[in-house]
């Protein structure tokens, strides 16, 4: 796929997620109605990798509503989240002002991130939970992550297991508990297209543009992108959870979040590297 194409249907994505940002404020999936809770959306393995994160300047990639980056700047951290969606930016700064966090949006591409934030460079940054997949070039990021990162930096990617998301959108009412394959597991096979009115939350109807583009990219992938980027992956973890119930028949754990009773399969992983 040539660049103008790739930039096409990230063009495509952009009017998407500015369609979405208002469904997604409004909904009861992020639950802004009530007091902010950013945690609820961490893993608790999270924090033991991220470590102290008080004083330290964290970047935070397609932040979108920036819930996550809110309990960065609560941890201490000098955080920054950038997005290339307009309305997530715009609501992002409010959610961020309500709370009384001190949090810098910016608006971009991630793959302008390095012209877009000029010289700041970080010692943290931070990606995931449904990012990676609105990317159509891992090598590229890669490269923009090792430029934004100071000498001895930390990249972390909690992201859905590409498991997951060859296992596509949640079932059909009047579908089993059975678990389908629908998508590649593995990249290359071009982007997926999605045709949606209704998004992964609760809420009303997505008014507009209703198209978005999903690329699959396996770990190995991930991996790759990154070491020839001239990162180190220091450790890669695969989880069996996830922060809402995607399937009717996943049982709530002890973390608050939910796992499926049979099989045990990975949902999500959290991969650390560093510069």
């Amino acid at each position: 796929m040539s660049t103008d194409e790739q930039a096409r249907l990230m063009r495509a994505n952009q009017a998407n997620w500015d369609a979405r940002t208002p469904v997604h404020l409004a909904s009861r999936f992020y639950g802004l109605a009530q007091d902010l809770d950013p945690e609820r959306w961490f893993a608790p393995f999270e924090w033991a990798d991220l470590g102290d994160l008080t004083g330290r300047d964290l970047l935070h990639l397609q932040c979108h509503l920036g819930t996550e980056t809110v309990a960065f700047a609560r941890r201490g951290a000098r955080a920054v989240g950038l997005d290339f969606s307009a309305a997530s930016v715009e609501a992002a700064r409010a959610i961020a002002g309500k709370a009384g966090a001190e949090v810098t949006y910016v608006e971009a591409n991630v793959y302008d991130a390095v012209s877009a934030l000029g010289p700041a460079r970080f010692d943290v940054v931070y990606t995931g939970k449904g990012a990676l997949c609105y990317l159509p070039d891992l090598p590229r990021w890669a490269g923009v992550v090792a430029e934004l990162l100071r000498p001895g930096g930390l990249l972390y990617i909690v992201e859905f297991h590409p498991l997951l998301n060859s296992l596509g959108p949640k079932p059909a009412p009047g579908e089993g508990p059975e678990l389908l394959l629908r998508h590649d597991y593995l990249g290359g096979g071009g982007p997926v297209h999605r045709d949606a009115t209704h998004t992964y939350t609760d809420g009303p109807a997505v008014e507009g543009a209703t198209d978005s583009y999903e690329w699959m990219h396996g770990i190995g992938e991930v991996v790759t992108a990154l070491t020839d980027a001239g990162l180190t992956v220091r450790q890669l973890r695969e989880s069996d959870e996830l922060p809402w119930q995607r399937w009717p028949h996943m049982v709530r754990t002890d973390s608050g979040w939910w796992r499926l009773p049979e099989p045990r399969i990975p949902l999500l992983y959290g991969l650390l590297a560093t510069h």
